[in-house]
Order: structure tokens, then sequence, then C-alpha cells
């Protein structure tokens, strides 16, 4: 398999993509293993399917150099200006499994939609249970911090370093969208770092655990992440069981952005995708993927969110003439839709190279988790 090159001598190579899961890890460490509680950032390099542990931690240096160079020459095997790398933030009640198979079927679906970036996921403390819930909420918001601090900021100054263009996206289940909302929020405090030019591309929540008007445009808390990104994307599920819980434990206030999605109010970056009338007739059978509650989780392994969303993070065409949406009432939809038939001759015209090594994979069927 090919290996990109560098200035400096041969870089990572594309089969380290296939082969390890980069993390970054706010857990503590006790007795060798991570816990469920707040700990010194650490910079992880593992082995497909394999539970993280303290062994897998690598120097911020190797890690972030290696990100890169995956991320620059995934698409055509060559290290170039430019790269994407998809930080995938996860939700409360998370077992180390359960973050390891949605970041690996996450992966393995968006590359067989042609998407040629790299995932990376910020582990942040949970526990693995409902019951706690208000504990993981807090841990959230302690360590929402890292998530700029030492993932955003470490990528964004490589640029500057080693003269490339990473473009950054994030993605946000459950409480991973309240832990995304409150980084910025906290990255505005940093001062000199927070006047700097850096923007995030795309942002996009599923299943998101924050208040519906807490994206509306007049609202502070959301305002830094707004003035830093280019579009956020909030899938929405009426149908989504496991945020009622969320309403509960609020007694009832502030209903949920992933489950009635966003208000007439809403930021002009935002736009939200229902797919309420596409979930009601998706059969959980017809699914070979399932981690976590079902009516919560089911984007990750699902081909039509998974086109929808590769299709954002390509940002190709405008948000309203996706196949994967319709219009209705004034709502967009997500529907069973098919990438237009002459793409492949577009991207031809457009770039003759690269879209013969980065049209979607033709390979086998996604990995499925045990």
């Amino acid at each position: 398999m090919a290996t990109a090159k560098t200035a400096n001598g041969p870089a990572v190579g594309i089969e380290t993509a296939a082969s390890f899961n980069y993390y970054i890890s706010a857990r503590n460490i006790v007795n060798g293993e991570f816990g469920e509680d707040i700990g010194d950032v650490s910079f992880l390099r593992i082995p497909k399917g394999k539970i993280p542990t303290p062994e897998d931690r690598i120097s911020q240096e190797r890690w972030f150099v290696e990100v890169r160079d995956i991320a620059d020459s995934i698409g055509d095997h060559v290290l170039g200006p430019a790269g994407n790398v998809l930080v995938f933030v996860h939700g409360y009640n998370n077992t180390p499994e359960t973050i390891r198979d949605r970041h690996e079927t996450l992966q393995e679906y968006l590359a067989i939609e042609g998407w040629d970036g790299i995932v990376v996921s910020y582990d942040w403390p949970c526990g693995d249970s409902t019951l706690n819930y208000l504990s993981d909420r807090s841990k959230a918001a302690e360590t929402a911090h890292f998530l700029v601090d030492n993932g955003i900021r470490l990528i964004v100054e490589g640029q500057d370093k080693y003269k490339c263009q990473t473009n950054i996206h994030l993605l946000g289940q459950s409480t991973g969208a309240y832990v995304i909302m409150d980084a910025f929020a906290n990255a505005q405090k940093i001062g000199d770092y927070y006047r700097k030019d850096w923007r995030v591309a795309q942002v996009a929540f599923i299943g998101a655990d924050v208040a519906a008007d807490s994206l509306d445009i007049d609202s502070d808390w959301c305002k830094p992440m707004f003035d830093r990104i280019m579009r956020l994307t909030n899938y929405s599920n009426g149908f989504d069981d496991v945020l009622a819980v969320s309403n509960a434990k609020r007694l009832g206030t502030s209903p949920r952005a992933g489950r009635v999605g966003l208000t007439a109010n809403a930021n002009p970056k935002a736009v939200n995708v229902d797919c309420s009338d596409y979930f009601a007739r998706l059969d959980p059978d017809s699914q070979s993927v399932h981690i976590g509650t079902w009516n919560h989780s089911w984007h990750i392994g699902n081909r039509v969110w998974t086109r929808d969303f590769a299709m954002t993070l390509e940002a190709r065409y405008d948000r309203k003439v996706l196949p994967t949406r319709e219009e209705r009432n004034g709502r967009l939809v997500l529907i069973d839709g098919t990438r237009p038939p002459f793409e492949a001759q577009w991207r031809k015209l457009t770039d003759p190279v690269l879209s013969e090594l980065r049209s979607p994979s033709t390979a086998p069927e996604p990995y499925v988790p045990n």
C-alpha cells in the first residue's frame, strides 16, 4: 500500500489509517486503565478493534503529525496541502466498547460514501449507566475546554507550523453536542488565541441533548460557536425517547434540539434535517449495525444518514438540493436518495485525477461490530 511523502522523507502510510484509531482522551488513569473521572489529556493511537489503555499513549507531536498525514493523503496516497479531520464527540452513558464501535463504524461508512478524511474521537469521561446523567453532564462541562485546547487548537496551530490546510469538522452525539457548544464558549476566554482567524468547517448534531432555543440567533451561549463555524446541521427525530428522559430530568422544560429540531428563531447558519418520517418507517432488522439505544443512536451505521452527512461534509452542493433531503411544508426531511447520476463526471471535469481516486468506494459491506 502506498506511503505518503513529505520533504523530510516518508510520512505515515495509508495503511495506518486502516489499522489504528486516533483518540484524544480526557479520562483519568486508575490501576493501569482509563477511568470514569477527569484526568490529564492523553493522545492515543489504538489498534483497530482494541479498547484504549494507557499503553496506547503517544506524544502530542507524533499524534498530530500522523493524523495530519493521514488526513492529507488518504484520498490520493500523496501528501497534499489539504485534508479533512472529523472530530467525533460521544454522548453520556457510553461504554468503551460503544465508543470504539461508533468510531470504527463512522469511519468505515463514510469511506464507503467516498468521504476521504479521518475520524478522531474526543473521549470525555462518562459512566456507563443512565443513572449517571447529571454526573456525566457535569464532567462534560468541566472537560469541554479540552476539545479546543488539545484538539481544534492543536490542528489549527499545526496548519501554520507545517504549512498545511486541514479542514476540521465536528460531530456531536447526544451530550456531545453540549460539549461542542461549551468548548466554543470556553474558547472565547482564551484571549489571543480566540482573536486569531481560525474556522471550523462543518458541525453536525445527532440526538442533540441541548435546548432547541440554545441555537437561536439571540442565544449568548451559541454565539461563539456560530462565529467560528461555516454551517451547523442538526438532525432531529421526534421519536427519540432518550431525549424525553432528558426532558424529564429537567422537569419537562427546554425541549431538546435532537427531538423537536430548531426553532423559528434559529441562527441562519443552522439547518435542521427532520428524520422523523424516515425513522418511523425504518425497520431495525433492515440495518445490520445497532450501537446503543435504537431511537437515539440509529444514525451511525445507517447508509441514508451517512450519505447525507458525507455530502454535508463535502459541502459541494446547497443544503436544499442534497438528494437525501426533501422539502415538505417548509422543512427539510431525510429521504432515501442517491447521488446525482452525473456527479462522477462533474468531479472529473473539475479535477480529473482526484475524481478517479476519491469516488465513492465499491468496497465490501462496512464493518459490523460483534
